[in-house]
């Protein structure tokens, strides 16, 4: 019993951790982004590094296409790894077919040598004819036909594994032909980082004669930060409470409805128990009728003899999952399934900075945290909603750059570094529906910043985005 469990329970590993693996297709298609990732990084470096001065948004570009080359390089080696078992499959294949072709045609040999002594009409004939009786005669003439389709059959067995050897000869070929590709793509990215890191090292050698004005911009970004975290955190409290509100109210109206629609059906039994008595007494003589001992003064008793359920208590909500009325719930949980298929901000970019704390590249000492990711385009891009909702919050903290806070249910998606904005407060939108236009940041770069809420929970938004 012991040994079956421990079996089973080894055979669902294995079967989660190749359900976990991701396939051929899906590696595939994720080189193409990262090298679609790269190629819009080096365009937006080759656009800034036109000026003599070095940024640190150069800096953060570079430092994402080094990422970036680095991810390229273990997907590569995953596809190899792949195609080395798919490779070591079809050479066991070929082996197999060989062998198998190898005993079809002996078998064929033998075959074609007994016909060949027994091609004499006359063998034939005097096999047939050495029958003792006529049912023994038909059987033979039936063993004859049978050995001549399974020489037919033989043949043809051969003719199949003769072509599927072929098959997965060129199957084979064809694999160490992408394994070929793949070795000297990874050998061109390897080559690649070296000449970027040497990049790197110079970049940031010229950015540590400028520490001072860093750590000035520094401070600057800091209170930035703040004062959005502090604006966003008092929007999506108010979001909050107007949706526990909204949320109450609807759950009244449907207890309300609810009491109603129980009263008028207590009504209605009343009614029709007052309409079978009155029918009841009309069968029974005047002379022996006997009038109900508690009968109404007036009318007929239509009022519920229960009296109404009383409200329910507000259930304690958690501080991040509240109630919501079922439109946004549904709208919540949509947003949720949609995790890791919801489109980029952007229509073109690269991530320059991802989420979380990370050290300062040239003030080592200095910890930063970034709520969200920092996103690279094109300058005067278009910015827009990464799925439906409505527009929480357009505000500013400066009065230059703006930033749009749109409800999705439980999550609230923030997008800031806009130049303009082309939505209101309240506006209903669709996914994809722009929003506004990203700024250019002090260093002259496009970058608008990313940002998702679960309530008053900052989550890392790249997961989300697809890939």
């Amino acid at each position: 019993m012991r040994f079956a469990l421990i079996v089973s329970l080894l055979f669902l590993a294995v079967a989660t951790r190749a359900q976990q693996q991701p396939t051929r297709a899906e590696l595939e298609k994720r080189r193409q982004n990262i090298l679609k990732s790269l190629k819009e990084a080096e365009e937006q470096l080759a656009s800034t590094q036109k000026t003599t001065k070095v940024t640190m948004g150069q800096l953060r570009a570079i430092q994402s296409k080094l990422n970036n080359r680095q991810k390229l390089i273990n997907n590569i080696n995953q596809e190899i790894g792949q195609i080395g078992g798919s490779i070591n499959r079809s050479n066991s294949e070929i082996d197999r077919l060989k062998g198998n072709l190898e005993i079809l045609k002996a078998r064929y040999a033998q075959s074609v040598r007994y016909a060949y002594k027994s091609r004499s009409s006359y063998d034939m004939l005097a096999f047939l004819f050495s029958a003792d009786d006529f049912n023994e005669a038909v059987r033979r003439l039936r063993y004859l036909k049978r050995y001549r389709d399974y020489r037919k059959d033989q043949a043809a067995q051969i003719r199949k594994t003769q072509e599927k050897l072929r098959g997965e000869i060129n199957q084979l070929n064809s694999e160490k032909a992408k394994k070929d590709i793949l070795l000297a793509a990874e050998e061109q990215q390897k080559s690649a980082i070296e000449d970027e890191r040497a990049e790197t090292d110079r970049m940031v050698k010229d950015l540590k004669g400028r520490e001072n004005e860093l750590l000035a911009k520094i401070r600057k970004d800091r209170r930035t930060a703040q004062q959005i975290d502090k604006a966003v955190e008092e929007i999506i409290r108010r979001e909050i409470e107007l949706a526990r509100k909204k949320a109450e109210d609807e759950r009244k109206r449907r207890e309300e409805e609810e009491r109603k629609r129980k009263a008028e059906e207590e009504r209605q039994r009343l009614l029709a128990a007052n309409r079978a008595k009155e029918a009841e007494r009309n069968k029974v003589g005047p002379d022996n009728y006997t009038a109900p001992a508690n009968k109404p003064k007036s009318g007929i008793e239509v009022t519920s003899s229960e009296p109404p359920a009383p409200s329910k208590p507000i259930p304690t909500v958690s501080k991040y999952k509240y109630e919501l009325t079922p439109e946004a719930t549904a709208l919540s949980n949509g947003f949720e399934s949609n995790k890791g298929k919801l489109p980029w901000p952007v229509e073109k970019g690269f991530i320059s900075l991802g989420f979380g704390r990370y050290n300062h590249p040239i003030a080592e000492k200095v910890v930063l945290e970034n709520n969200g990711i920092d996103i690279r385009t094109s300058p005067g891009a278009a910015v827009r909603t990464i799925f439906e909702g409505s527009v929480a919050k357009v505000f500013s903290v400066d009065g230059k750059r703006w930033s749009v806070v749109v409800n999705h249910g439980h999550y609230f998606s923030l997008y800031n570094n806009l130049s303009k904005v082309t939505v209101k407060d309240g506006q209903r939108l669709s996914t994809k529906q722009q929003v506004g236009v990203v700024d250019v940041n002090d260093d002259g770069e496009s970058v608008m910043n990313l940002q998702i809420w679960y309530g008053a929970a900052k989550v890392d938004p790249e997961p989300w985005i697809a890939h």
